[in-house]
């Protein structure tokens, strides 16, 4: 990663705190400082550092249910923003290294154990907004990374689904496969996933052991993507409590 100069978003977020640790010299404005949504404003950030060699794309709305309730906010992060940065990154450096954060969600959810190769199929306004993000980037010189993750601290809620599954890892072991494979010069897709299969109650308990299991029969909201299990054709798979 010799001269390389790396600009980050979502650095406040979960996966992003990770990823400035990782790559602590990365140009990381905060969504205060810098909104990926409105256009000017990104455009002069990247005429004013036109040094820039490499992107990282985390930034996002992230949960289903907010993105369900502010369709247009999530459109306008989650698709606007990506596209703002692909512009502008375009125009002062056609060969920039854009890595694009993308997510398990964008598939069906119905079989499990996705690879690069299958088609997405989002299922909610989430999946779909970062999908559409996904194909935003496909002329630039791009890396999408689909995975699932969240932080390694204790579960939120008093309940998890022991019906829903995935590759899961913690977003520290995320961010050392995103260093991977930056490291690697890979290209197109590929899946940072987890070296097991589990149910999100198995991950909640990893962390909060008095956690109870529910099932998706509870569950009330917008459609969730039953299945986020992933698989990988083009990268090694990561144990989530090592991140090797």
């Amino acid at each position: 990663m010799n001269n390389m100069t790396i600009f980050l978003t979502g650095s406040k977020g979960v996966l992003g705190k990770q990823l400035k640790k990782v790559f602590p010299d990365s140009l990381s404005p905060s969504h205060k400082e810098l909104d990926v949504g409105e256009r000017d404003d990104i455009f002069r950030y990247f005429q004013k550092h036109s040094d820039i060699t490499t992107i990282i794309h985390a930034a996002a709305l992230t949960s289903v249910r907010p993105c369900e309730d502010n369709k247009l906010e999530a459109w306008k992060s989650n698709v606007n923003g990506t596209k703002n940065l692909v512009d502008a990154a375009f125009k002062i450096n056609p060969e920039i290294y854009f890595i694009y954060i993308s997510t398990a969600c964008v598939f069906q959810g119905t079989k499990g154990m996705y690879n690069e190769k299958d088609l997405p199929y989002p299922k909610n306004f989430y999946a779909f907004t970062k999908y559409i993000g996904e194909t935003k980037i496909t002329t630039l010189n791009q890396l999408i990374i689909r995975t699932n993750f969240v932080g390694n601290e204790p579960w939120r809620y008093p309940k998890a689904f022991a019906d829903r599954f995935g590759t899961y890892l913690f977003a520290e072991g995320v961010a050392k496969g995103v260093k991977d494979v930056i490291d690697a010069n890979l290209k197109g897709i590929v899946h940072i996933v987890g070296d097991k299969k589990i149910s999100m109650y198995e991950l909640a308990k990893m962390t909060s052991p008095n956690v109870k299991p529910m099932s998706l029969d509870e569950y009330e909201g917008p459609p969730v993507t039953v299945d986020m299990s992933l698989d990988t054709i083009r990268w090694h798979k990561y144990n989530i409590n090592t991140n090797v």
